[in-house]
């Protein structure tokens, strides 16, 4: 019995030699951290491909529950942490999905409207003209930028020589249309060919960039990508981004 009893007493007195083999206890499953069990993880792709959901985490945590370590459970804020993780995730996630789904609906929405933009009128900036053929007829626009007693828009060839004038009067600052009925100073028909515009208002010092528009015809419409937005092409002026349009008219 002492025999027995001896080896309890050396190992009460902290021997280490003479300490008896405990049971073997069994292996405790490591606790996952916050980490191991994370949103990012659930909504990530896994190993060889496989995407974890949320289903998956709720079980991965289950399983943290029961394996955890009785003497240092895991404390209560984590899971809370988590649980407000994977909300975060999940929201974003259906954001994102509600986002792709709205640009897509505004895609095809502006394909539509693009559609009814075919052979209608643009009114866009241009400081030139093309005459299509001899005699043809310009309409355009001037940007007065005040109030004048007299408007003038200069129509020059390509050697820059003013070949028309047509004199709109008083005008108020703002928009104001003109016409060009295709005929030289004259009276002959302008041949065919690229023409410039050049305004001039009483009041308004020499040289001043005065804007200038031109109406034509849009041939195509070309639908945008990323920051790019959508263009129209208009006859005799080439592509013109649509917010650069001044005015559509049937």
């Amino acid at each position: 019995m002492l025999s027995s009893i001896h080896p309890t007493v050396h190992a009460t007195n902290g021997s280490a030699a003479t300490q008896p083999t405990q049971p073997t206890t069994p292996t405790t499953p490591t606790t996952p951290t916050s980490g191991s069990a994370s949103p990012s993880s659930s909504s990530s792709s896994g190993v060889a491909g496989v995407s974890l959901g949320g289903t998956d985490f709720l079980t991965l945590m289950l399983a943290q529950l029961k394996n955890q370590d009785p003497t240092s459970p895991v404390d209560s804020n984590t899971f809370l942490n988590q649980l407000a993780e994977l909300s975060e995730v999940q929201g974003i996630t259906q954001l994102n999905t509600s986002f792709s789904n709205l640009q897509n609906s505004l895609v095809s929405n502006q394909a539509m409207q693009a559609s009814s933009l075919l052979g209608r009128t643009a009114l866009v900036p241009s400081s030139s003209v093309d005459l299509a053929t001899k005699g043809a007829t310009i309409t355009g626009a001037v940007a007065v930028p005040q109030n004048s007693s007299q408007v003038l828009v200069d129509v020059t060839n390509s050697s820059g020589q003013v070949v028309q004038q047509i004199n709109l009067g008083a005008q108020a600052s703002g928009i104001s249309n003109f016409t060009w009925n295709g005929t030289l100073s004259d009276g002959s028909q302008a041949p065919a060919g690229q023409y410039g515009l050049t305004v001039q208002v009483n009041g308004v010092a020499t040289g001043t960039n005065i804007s200038t528009y031109v109406n034509g015809v849009i041939d195509s419409v070309t639908m945008g990508s990323g920051t790019t937005g959508m263009s129209v092409d208009v006859v005799g002026q080439g592509p013109v981004a649509l917010s650069n349009v001044l005015q559509i008219s049937n």
